[in-house]
């Protein structure tokens, strides 16, 4: 046992020596295993006499069940050896030259002594956004070099920090502090350099907005503020943007209006946004006063986000409006205008302006999509406007969209799926439907097939009940046990056992097992 110790310490003490090993091909393997491979290597032509017992009954050179010894048969020594902090990084990923310097910097205890800045010289030249984004992954767990090497990086000559370099080193900076940036941390960069603190403060609110954390950017806007700094056009747009998306309206005003009075206009997407959300809650014209102020000409799209907000805030006169202000600025609503202001009016179930709607847009030649079509048409069999349900299908075929196996089942379920049973002008769109559905290729759900079934039985047309079957079976639906009992019911509630005794029999010779 003893022995076992003496030879597995050298081992774990080298395998601790070195903060990261690549998987890398390109790194010398020498560099990282050479002193593991030469204690270890049972490759030596040295027969270890006086080690082996002469009469062993299974010597090791002719044992074919015993392999040689390699370093990989080890590595479980080293794995075991690495504090956990260390295994989470992966440096096979990483480039030689970033290994290179990351184990320069954590083998100095963060001093940044003579000896690493050596070390880091021979990199001066090679230094770029890549190698110091990777520098900053490795050195992740130990904040503080990651700060000076940020530092000494932002120092070389040719070498300008880059936005996804300041990106690498928040993400350092908050993993180690619960997510927020410890102020040391920022004083050291401020005490380098004053103008790279200042876009690393705003770069971090500009990252708080994007992710919803509004209060943690108005901590960090106060902290900005605190060492001096103005806030740049980006972060107040930034941040008139996540109080938008909080309906934080008053707040984001009052964001705005600090930011008008520094001189800056608002970029045109937060413009868009502010719109928007100000037409959302009924303050179109405020929306239409705050583009004046910013000087901008809204273009198509811009129109068609306004027109989107005053249809959730139900204002459809308002709406409608907005096409004739549209094209009195030289802007033509195109396809997606008039589907926004369809969807709009629809999701509010105001019916009676879709077919206005509808109609205008077809008329410009903008034709709402199949799935728009689709929702129309169970809208208007939700509303007992089968006649016009029906009608949509023309419309369809018109727009160049041929009416599929939804929008057929939508309808003929929507005419037959109530209790009661349809008037015989409305189940006559169902069998125009049937017959349009069968001419395409397109079949019933086992659903409707059971509903339409009884709706025809429900009139004594029984044997184009029975037929629906058939014709189904022709197109490739497969009916179950449940299809065929309803179907037998109907007939037999009917009192048409006949037949019902008929499509029994077809069932058991489908192969369908009665219940």
């Amino acid at each position: 046992m003893q022995m076992r110790k003496r030879l597995l310490n050298p081992l774990l003490f080298y395998s601790k020596s070195l903060p990261f090993s690549s998987q890398n091909p390109q790194l010398p393997h020498q560099f990282f295993f050479s002193p593991i491979t030469q204690f270890i290597s049972t490759s030596s032509a040295d027969n270890l006499n006086g080690l082996i017992d002469p009469d062993d009954p299974f010597p090791m050179q002719n044992n074919p069940r015993v392999e040689p010894v390699s370093s990989q048969d080890f590595a479980f020594l080293r794995a075991d050896s690495v504090p956990p902090s260390q295994k989470k990084v992966d440096a096979g990923k990483f480039s030689n030259d970033a290994v290179l310097i990351a184990n320069a910097i954590l083998s100095d205890n963060g001093e940044f002594e003579d000896k690493t800045q050596i070390v880091l010289r021979q990199f001066r030249e090679r230094i770029n956004e890549k190698l110091v984004v990777e520098v900053l992954n490795l050195v992740k767990l130990k904040p503080e070099l990651g700060v000076k090497f940020f530092i000494w990086a932002g120092r070389q000559i040719g070498y300008i920090h880059t936005s996804a370099v300041f990106n690498s080193l928040l993400d350092l900076l908050e993993s180690s502090n619960n997510d927020h940036v410890h102020e040391k941390f920022l004083l050291e960069i401020r005490n380098d350099d004053k103008e790279v603190l200042k876009k690393l403060l705003n770069l971090l609110i500009g990252r708080y907005c994007k992710n919803g954390l509004w209060n943690m950017a108005l901590e960090e806007l106060g902290r900005l503020k605190d060492f001096g700094y103005k806030p740049s056009r980006a972060t107040y747009c930034a941040l008139v943007q996540v109080f938008l998306q909080a309906d934080r309206l008053d707040t984001a005003y009052l964001v705005y209006r600090e930011m008008s009075d520094a001189g800056f206009h608002m970029d045109g997407y937060t413009l868009r946004c502010y719109a928007y959300s100000l037409c959302r809650m009924g303050q179109w014209r405020e929306a239409l006063t705050l583009i004046e102020k910013e000087e901008c000409k809204p273009d198509t799209a811009f129109y068609t986000k306004m027109i989107s907000g005053l249809c959730e805030a139900s204002l459809f006169e308002e709406a409608m409006d907005f096409l004739n202000r549209m094209r009195a600025n030289s802007c033509i609503p195109n396809v997606v205008t008039y589907r926004v202001l369809l969807c709009g009016c629809l999701n509010k179930r105001q019916l009676g302006r879709c077919k206005r709607v509808l109609n205008m847009m077809i008329t410009e030649g903008c034709y709402p999509s199949p799935s728009i079509f689709n929702s129309l048409v169970h809208a208007y069999c939700k509303s007992g406007d089968y006649s016009y349900a029906f009608k949509l299908l023309k419309k369809m075929t018109k727009c160049g969209c041929q009416p599929g196996y939804v929008v057929y089942n939508i309808l003929i379920g929507g005419i037959c799926g109530n209790e009661e049973l349809p008037s015989s002008d409305v189940l006559e769109l169902a069998e125009n439907a049937y017959s349009e559905m069968l001419a395409a290729g397109v079949i019933l759900n086992k659903i409707n097939v059971s509903n339409f079934a009884r709706c025809l039985c429900g009139v004594g047309k029984f044997e184009k009940a029975c037929n629906i079957i058939h014709e189904m079976m022709r197109k490739g639906f497969i009916p179950d046990t449940s299809t065929y009992s309803k179907v037998i019911a109907h007939l037999c509630n009917a009192s048409k056992v006949e037949k019902a005794f008929l499509l029994f029999g077809e069932m058991k010779k489908n192969g369908v097992v009665p219940d």
